[in-house]
């Protein structure tokens, strides 16, 4: 009996776009950055291998400090971005209805519509010391004189939760509107309360959601460079700055390179680190 090629060589031909943007986007690129860091320059055009560059980054206490830094900020930012889109998405997903549930989403997302860089900008118009909010407590009689909020930690904590928002309050609002309301009315005719039904019952319906979402606002946290340098200014101290200098201003793309993949290797072992304490799989987490 002869069996048909038609459905598995449609499949692979629906398989190989997304197999060669995987494998010449992501996963060549990664292995070349992998052995540029493993490089060591003699003379023009003239290399060895060599485990410099990412003794380098240990040696100097700017490079690891910074790397540390950025990893905290990033998972700070995470958190804080967890605990204000939670009830956002439980609003939109729960308790709105109709054309109000629609149009609290849209607002959700047409900030988005525009760039990175254009709503950096916008809390820069709003911050700095001639801006919206300095003229508006001078104009309150709160200040003497004007204020200048850009160029702290908070104000790119700010940007990085602002940025971020959308990419947790989606998979939050995909999990929650799968939600059983009566799943949370049995927690209260058992005797539960608030705290106990959002515990016992919405937390673990809902934490697929909250790792998704968790994992994307890391990374996209962990490896943002714009709001960080804008908001941040030259001494905001963020990993991804370093790359950057090594790369275009200093021309040295081996110590980049290695950066790179140490940025690479620490929110791989994060990711992993944030699944096995939530006793979610990778799996689960994105077919949620």
């Amino acid at each position: 009996m002869k069996i048909s090629t038609g459905p598995r060589l449609g499949l692979y031909l629906l398989l190989t776009p997304l197999l060669l943007t995987l494998a010449l986007l992501i996963l060549f690129p990664h292995l070349e950055m992998l052995n540029i860091s493993l490089r060591e320059r003699i003379s023009y055009g003239v290399y060895k291998f060599s485990l410099t560059n990412y003794g380098e980054f240990f040696t100097e206490p700017l490079y690891w400090i910074t790397f540390v830094r950025t990893a905290w900020m990033s998972i700070l930012t995470t958190v804080i971005t967890l605990l204000i889109a939670f009830p956002v998405a439980w609003y939109i997903a729960k308790v709105a209805r109709g054309k109000t549930k629609g149009m609290l989403f849209l607002a959700c997302l047409i900030p988005f519509w525009v760039s990175e860089l254009v709503r950096t900008y916008g809390w820069m118009i709003l911050l700095r010391e001639t801006g919206v909010v300095s003229n508006f407590l001078q104009w309150l009689g709160l200040v003497d004189g004007p204020v200048e909020m850009l160029y702290n930690d908070v104000t790119v904590m700010v940007g990085l939760v602002y940025t971020s928002m959308l990419f947790m309050v989606v998979p939050l609002i995909t999990t929650l509107d799968g939600l059983d309301d009566s799943m949370v009315e049995a927690a209260y005719d058992l005797g539960g309360n608030g705290w106990n039904a959002l515990w016992e019952v919405i937390v673990p319906y809902a934490m697929p959601g909250i790792v998704s979402g968790c994992i994307v606002v890391f990374m996209l946290t962990l490896g943002n460079y714009l709001t960080p340098t804008l908001l941040g200014g030259k001494d905001s101290l963020w990993f991804t700055e370093q790359i950057f200098t090594q790369f275009i201003t200093r021309f040295n793309w081996e110590q980049g390179a290695a950066f790179g993949v140490l940025l690479l290797i620490l929110s791989s072992l994060i990711v992993w680190l944030g699944l096995k304490l939530s006793g979610q799989s990778f799996r689960d987490t994105m077919s949620r």
